[in-house]
């Protein structure tokens, strides 16, 4: 009866409890987000403090003064420009391992399916000329997963190659693949318009039948390529090899398989490599790595777009 009277007296008394009720839960939710910003402002800090700590570990962890020990790159991923594998990356590494007093020996750790020829031949020349300009430091290539077509045309330029008797190898050969759409564009009623200046500007176009003379034309290229890929490889190997012609068929072997072949040297691992072929077991690794600032802007530019795709979609907007 009393809140009634309250509510009927006339006096506003109702009211007015009311507002400051719904004053002071905005004050203290006012509160509590401040509390919330504050704690998410630290945890970003301490995030991002350790993130530049661990890119900073990363960079110059093997900076400092060295004994003796084995030097190590890895070739990951497609042989590519720009890529991690590209010629830039891995010669880099190479360079840097080979000009290090104390490295008894480099190993270049293979894990790449292939790529472009024009990329594996930079590295393939640069590990000829490293090895010709250090005689006395000796380049072992280590096949981890696979090291097929340009990932092998790269591995030939070593001393000696290893690989896990489970470890795909070879794939020596060249192709070049595209589609053919003749008469798509009739069945959907879609008219083409092209223009060249040259009678085979539009090579391997793939609304245009396949004329024989380009046909021909790319066979001949991709052949020439193809003998230089051999050339290479019978160069790097010599006597070594023991299969004939299949061996450039463009087939793969696993490990135990490519040894009998003599695609490669033994079975082991980099490990087993600096320790029993290189006697120096502490092994330092040399890969090339974007400097530690590059490489926090691009992972920040990817973060921001992620959460800008994320705010975009939760909003609506596309």
């Amino acid at each position: 009866m009393r809140k009634k009277e309250e509510i009927d007296d006339g006096t506003g008394a109702w009211e007015r409890r009311m507002l400051r009720d719904i004053a002071t839960a905005g004050l203290k939710e006012q509160r509590r987000a401040r509390q919330w910003g504050i704690f998410f402002k630290l945890l970003t800090f301490a995030y991002l403090t350790a993130l530049l700590y661990l890119l900073w570990q990363g960079e110059y962890a093997d900076s400092g003064p060295k004994g003796k020990h084995t030097a190590l790159v890895d070739l990951k991923g497609v042989i590519a420009p720009g890529e991690e594998a590209g010629a830039d990356n891995v010669v880099q590494g190479l360079r840097d391992a080979f000009e290090e007093d104390n490295v008894e020996a480099v190993i270049l750790r293979i894990n790449s399916p292939g790529g472009s020829p024009v990329q594996a031949g930079y590295i393939n020349d640069e590990i000829t000329r490293l090895r010709e300009k250090y005689p006395e430091t000796p380049l072992y290539a280590v096949i981890a997963d696979i090291a097929a077509s340009g990932g092998y045309y790269v591995a030939v330029a070593a001393d000696r190659i290893y690989a896990d008797k489970a470890s795909l190898v070879g794939s020596i050969g060249v192709r070049m693949d595209g589609f053919g759409f003749v008469g798509a564009m009739d069945k959907v009623g879609v008219e083409r318009r092209l223009f060249v200046a040259g009678d085979h500007k539009a090579l391997l176009d793939p609304f245009l039948p396949l004329d024989k003379l380009e046909a021909g034309h790319i066979r001949k290229l991709l052949e020439d390529i193809h003998g230089q890929f051999i050339e290479v490889v019978r160069q790097g190997r010599g006597d070594r090899l023991a299969g004939g012609d299949e061996l450039f068929s463009g087939l793969i072997w696993t490990g135990d398989e490519s040894v009998q072949l003599g695609l490669v040297d033994e079975l082991g691992s980099a490990g087993y490599v600096a320790r029993e072929v290189v006697g120096e077991e502490d092994i330092v690794d040399y890969t090339y790595k974007r400097d530690w600032l590059t490489r926090l802007s691009d992972r920040f530019g990817s973060a921001v777009a992620r959460g800008l795709e994320s705010r975009l979609f939760e909003t609506g907007i596309r």
